[in-house]
């Protein structure tokens, strides 16, 4: 009697054999807790990285068949192949004097050292014209005159301010970032919640503790959008900042490209500024999201 109360109960074992799918099956198709603004459908909510993969990929197909079919001239878009040819030779002997590593951390150079120069200028100022009325009405005139003009409007003044030097480059670049990243602070201080400002001055706090706790951090999301406006900007202007006087640079080789017709160094020159500055745009929007991780959620 003890032997057979010692097997294994079989009907038990077949139980769990047959359970243990179901459960797996249960775990894996259950319903997930709702996030904020899902159950509504939150404005672009959800991963576009599938569909901006497969948009590149359409046009780069596209590119390949049309130049490789011969239904555009070589002169006016050249086959990717020839691109990466091109490529290879620039990175390798160089072009118009220097390799393209060489012309890639020039214009690095310029746009960054631009950039620097407007986010410790820019963004001070920007937050002073939002706080402070003699502010605005000292910058505002002047940010608002000159912001919609293009970069080769005021290059010759600049030249002739300047010479042709280093500095005219840099200083070209810097005027055309500066204006939409103390725009973008201005209007980042001008949307704080005033109830935010008032409970904070009720709880006794300083103006200074103000404008460092409430008004700046609330301003953040404003301020990196700005930044990431301006570094676009910045590198729209590096071709102007590099027509007057340059010998390297990544604008320099493509103007120098298009004066000989080299349509395959022009869309490298292209392909490697448009890299650069999505990289830097993807590192902005990482900075935002480890400095600024309630933006959208309040």
């Amino acid at each position: 009697m003890s032997k057979i109360s010692s097997l294994p109960n079989v009907a038990a074992l077949d139980v769990d054999r047959h359970a243990a799918p179901v459960a797996m099956k249960t775990r894996l198709f259950a319903k997930r807790s709702v996030r904020p603004g899902e159950h509504f459908g939150a404005p672009g909510q959800g991963s576009a990285a599938g569909i901006a993969s497969a948009t590149v990929a359409a046009l780069l197909l596209l590119w390949f068949l049309v130049s490789n079919a011969g239904w555009v001239k070589p002169l006016f878009l050249p086959t990717p192949q020839a691109v990466i040819e091109k490529f290879l030779l620039v990175a390798t002997e160089g072009f118009a004097g220097a390799t393209l590593l060489e012309h890639t951390l020039t214009s690095l150079s310029r746009v960054m050292g631009a950039f620097a120069l407007a986010c410790v200028t820019a963004i001070p100022i920007g937050v002073m014209m939002g706080v402070s009325r003699v502010a605005r009405g000292l910058f505002d005139p002047p940010i608002e005159f000159y912001r919609p003009l293009p970069p080769l409007a005021y290059l010759p003044m600049v030249i002739i301010w300047f010479g042709i030097g280093e500095f005219s480059k840099v200083y070209l670049i810097f005027l055309a970032i500066f204006a939409p990243m103390a725009i973008a602070a201005r209007s980042g201080v001008r949307s704080v919640s005033i109830e935010q400002i008032h409970a904070a001055y009720s709880m006794g706090a300083t103006r200074l503790q103000v404008i460092r706790h409430v008004i700046l951090k609330s301003a953040l999301p404003e301020i990196f959008t700005g930044m990431r406006i301006g570094i676009g900007v910045g590198w729209t202007t590096l071709v102007a900042g590099e027509m007057v006087a340059s010998t390297r640079g990544l604008g320099f080789m493509v103007l120098n490209a298009a004066e000989f017709l080299a349509s395959d160094v022009v869309i490298m020159g292209i392909i490697v500024i448009g890299l650069f500055a999505f990289a830097f745009d993807l590192m902005m929007r990482h900075f935002e999201k480890v400095l600024v991780p309630w933006k959208g959620k309040v």
